[in-house]
């Protein structure tokens, strides 16, 4: 019996690569944060806030990987190369959690430069004491902001900003965080399926050509996929296809 499922695999390793974003530069500094859990009798009124952020922080931890998929490219990076999986017609090869990690890797490289920046501008400074909690939050969300605002869709903001039933913003700041991230994935849905759909037409000419061999010569009881299949594996080996989708992305990302 199982007692994790994949969905509960990859929502715990993209909780232990958020960790690794979020407290890299922590261990750098050599300043590693101490946590103890029990209870106690309190004296004081700071002694139950800090357990409150705590309590805080755990919940944040616990959606970190939720976060991290509606919020950066992963959603973008996942779709296509599951749409190239398909359109090779290679099943389960490679497997789902190769291309999870695959695209997870992907994720923290594009999105390395705004983790960098929450880092250096939030996380650093409230470790320190310098800041409190909620500005350190005000300039984590910001950096967030910036790159979903550079890669939404202007339709589906206005979709969003109007099933909302707020007031027509006068600039991105009027904009609300939790009507940015749907706009935000949508668009990164629509993005995705253009570039998927783009991928498939190479491959689907391949079957379409090879088809029409077979019933030419009149082997219609063949099932064409097994023969197309070596040559769309053949053709992607040969141009390098993983290097130019990846490229692509990646240049579609930036």
């Amino acid at each position: 019996m199982r007692i994790f499922s994949h969905t509960h695999k990859y929502q715990l390793l993209l909780a232990v690569f958020a960790l690794f974003v979020l407290f890299g530069g922590v261990a750098e500094a050599q300043v590693m944060p101490k946590l103890n859990i029990g209870f106690d009798k309190t004296e004081s009124v700071e002694d139950v806030a800090v357990t409150l952020e705590l309590i805080a922080l755990i919940t944040v931890l616990s959606l970190a990987p939720s976060f991290i998929i509606l919020m950066t490219c992963f959603t973008r990076i996942i779709i296509v190369l599951n749409f190239l999986r398909r359109a090779m017609g290679t099943q389960q090869t490679p497997p789902n959690q190769l291309l999870m990690g695959f695209s997870l890797i992907l994720t923290f490289f594009v999105m390395e430069p705004t983790f960098t920046k929450i880092n250096d501008e939030a996380l650093q400074p409230y470790l320190a004491k310098e800041i409190n909690h909620k500005v350190a939050l005000e300039k984590a969300k910001q950096p967030v902001r910036d790159y979903m605002f550079k890669h939404v869709h202007e339709k589906a903001l206005a979709l969003m900003v109007k099933a909302s039933h707020s007031p027509m913003p006068n600039n991105p700041d009027d904009i609300g965080f939790f009507t940015l991230i749907p706009a935000f994935v949508l668009s990164e849905l629509k993005t995705a399926f253009i570039i998927g759909f783009l991928v498939y037409i190479p491959f689907l000419v391949i079957d379409m050509v090879v088809a029409s061999v077979l019933m030419s010569m009149g082997m219609m009881m063949l099932p064409p996929i097994m023969i197309s299949m070596p040559f769309k594996l053949i053709l992607f080996v040969i141009v390098d296809g993983w290097s130019i989708v990846v490229q692509q992305l990646l240049h579609t990302l930036r």
